[in-house]
């Protein structure tokens, strides 16, 4: 059964080859999704990867509010409409407390959350205009423990912030017809860790995880399906765990 036959979505950040927005993206298209990849480089080659007919690729920086709406409105004059926002794009960077410079805060504060907000600002109109949507914010267990496993205390604010403004965004949006779920990945294998672990760091990381397995892109787009689908209808406001039981409330 193909869960988003007939939609269309866009997914930010999706042009990495080992990021959980391409696996995202290959995983809505496979159930019948037309996909828009955002992305500042790539986006096009990405798209053209993806199985099945229509996808698109456009340059996007989230954190240019103009960008986003440009991107939007590109979308929905070629779709004619849009059914779910991935909001994926994000930078991490392995900083200590007292390391952090305004350079570092603003940069990962501005993509991961200021970017999910002009994103979901752009694309909301056209939803209420439908009285339907489903919005899915990436988070991160960082966020829920503060950090410990490799981004800095910027980016588990960051990722906090993505919470407290999806709840938010839950609330006010459901008479609308819109839901805002968000997705707390724990240690995932992608390109972001990749070669910046030690042999050790990792074994503690995983020694950490009743799973006992680093998670995957895959893990990640599966939570993603359900949150995009009508199988996840009557779900808004919530923070879904991918991670392996490493943080159990």
């Amino acid at each position: 059964m193909k869960l988003l036959n007939g939609r269309s979505a866009i997914i930010t950040g999706g042009a990495s080859p080992r990021g959980l927005g391409k696996a995202t993206a290959q995983l809505f298209a496979e159930h019948g999704a037309r996909v828009a990849i955002l992305d500042l480089d790539g986006a096009d080659s990405a798209a053209a990867g993806l199985p099945g007919d229509g996808h698109i690729g456009l340059v996007c920086d989230v954190t240019d509010k103009g960008s986003c709406e440009a991107a939007v409105l590109d979308v929905i004059a070629r779709f004619g409409q849009v059914d779910v926002l991935v909001n994926n794009a994000g930078i991490t960077q392995p900083l200590k407390l007292m390391e952090i410079g305004p350079e570092n805060y603003e940069a990962v504060l501005d993509v991961n959350l200021r970017g999910t907000l002009y994103m979901s600002q752009a694309l909301i109109p056209h939803m209420r205009g439908r009285q339907s949507g489903s919005i899915v914010n990436m988070s991160s267990v960082s966020a829920q423990r503060g950090g410990g496993i490799f981004g800095g205390p910027h980016y588990s604010a960051a990722k906090a912030g993505i919470l407290g403004l999806t709840k938010a965004m839950a609330r006010e949006l459901a008479p609308d017809g819109i839901r805002s779920n968000a997705i707390c990945p724990g240690f995932i294998d992608t390109d972001i860790t990749a070669g910046k672990l030690t042999n050790e760091m990792r074994a503690n990381v995983l020694a950490g995880i009743p799973m006992g397995r680093a998670g995957t892109a895959q893990d990640v787009a599966g939570c993603c399906l359900f949150l995009a689908s009508d199988l996840s209808a009557y779900v808004t406001g919530s923070e879904v765990d991918v991670n392996g039981g490493s943080l159990i409330h």
